[in-house]
């Protein structure tokens, strides 16, 4: 699993590295003035700026684990009737950015996601789902609070909306267009509040950053649950190694809990997906990530970054797909 991450890091890597051998100029600039690309809301701008994105982020799971250890498929179908081996997730991010005031910037991201998740019977049946659709968009308020010449601070204040489908079936051995378990769901079904605090710092070759984000849900969605509350914590340094080119390492600690309320048609004792308390956990990742930027010329303002790491500590609350490795990748475009 961790040859293919590798296999993919490099050959995006690589391309990013002849994208900027030919664009190199000598003008002033910071590529590492935003953040590694897996960080949102890591940057405000100044009234009357525009920004434009695009995400692509995967994420690969397999293995069952149980707490800190890893549990085999058997031992788990002691307890259920199905349980999962593997699962995928591929999300599109499309992202703008606007600025009305100087000390204001607007942020909307609208995910498009594709997942899919194989299983795995007590006879021995193998069988997969899939689902695939828009997910919550979320519009998020970055409000600066202070600023030098080498440090920032600003504030999020943001909202997720229930767009994303809650309502995502598909063929199973317990019968056809069957509504899928919670994971294989493309939204929260609720109001989400996303608060958070970004502070950034910079010298001569050198950025570091700290993000402290959160998810709380409000209230139950429509078929009788409410996914965990998050907290996100991450902080990141980065070395520029010139004009258009700089190199990050990061890490990440996420908290989240287990489900509350249940869907009425979803039955906990035949899949491990299906029973709430096998949702909540903690996880600890350590990604590096390469950010280019070209700072004149017809590609001015344009910017390309890569992020893979995998996680180095994973505690699951109940029996769960352990995360192998993330990769995120993306284009930024200013003006």
């Amino acid at each position: 699993m961790y040859r293919v991450f590798l296999k993919s890091l490099f050959k995006m890597s690589f391309s990013f590295f002849l994208i900027s051998f030919f664009a190199a100029t000598s003008f002033a600039f910071r590529p590492d003035s935003h953040a590694p690309i897996g960080v949102m809301g890591d940057h405000t701008h100044n009234r009357g700026e525009i920004m434009f994105s695009y995400r692509y982020m995967h994420m690969s799971m397999s293995g069952l684990r149980q707490g800190t250890s890893g549990i085999s498929s058997g031992i788990a179908l002691e307890n259920y009737m199905v349980v999962p081996t593997d699962m995928s997730m591929d999300m599109h991010m499309l992202g703008m950015m606007y600025s009305p005031h100087d000390r204001l910037t607007f942020a909307l991201m609208i995910p498009f996601i594709d997942m899919s998740m194989d299983h795995v019977t007590q006879m021995g049946m193998k069988f997969r789902t899939n689902s695939s659709g828009i997910g919550d968009i979320q519009i998020n308020p970055l409000i600066k609070v202070w600023e030098n010449e080498n440090h920032h601070v600003h504030l999020q204040a943001g909202m997720s909306f229930p767009t994303g489908s809650i309502e995502q079936r598909g063929d199973t051995p317990a019968g056809e267009n069957m509504i899928l378990p919670y994971p294989m769901q493309l939204g929260s079904g609720t109001f989400d509040v996303l608060p958070g605090i970004t502070y950034t710092g910079k010298i001569e070759k050198w950025s570091w950053g700290f993000q402290g984000a959160g998810v709380i849900r409000l209230g139950t969605n429509s078929r009788d649950y409410a996914l965990g509350d998050q907290l996100k914590l991450t902080a990141w340094g980065a070395r520029k190694w010139n004009d258009w080119l700089s190199q990050s390492l990061r890490i990440e600690g996420k908290i989240w809990s287990d489900i509350e309320g249940a869907d009425p048609m979803l039955n906990p004792m035949m899949v491990s997906t299906a029973n709430t308390k096998n949702h909540g956990g903690k996880r600890l990742d350590v990604l590096l990530g390469l950010n280019f930027g070209v700072p004149r010329g017809f590609f001015k303002g344009h910017r390309i970054a890569i992020e893979g790491g995998i996680p180095v500590y994973q505690d699951l609350n109940g029996v769960q797909l352990e995360t192998d490795w993330m990769l995120t990748a993306g284009w930024q475009y200013a003006f």
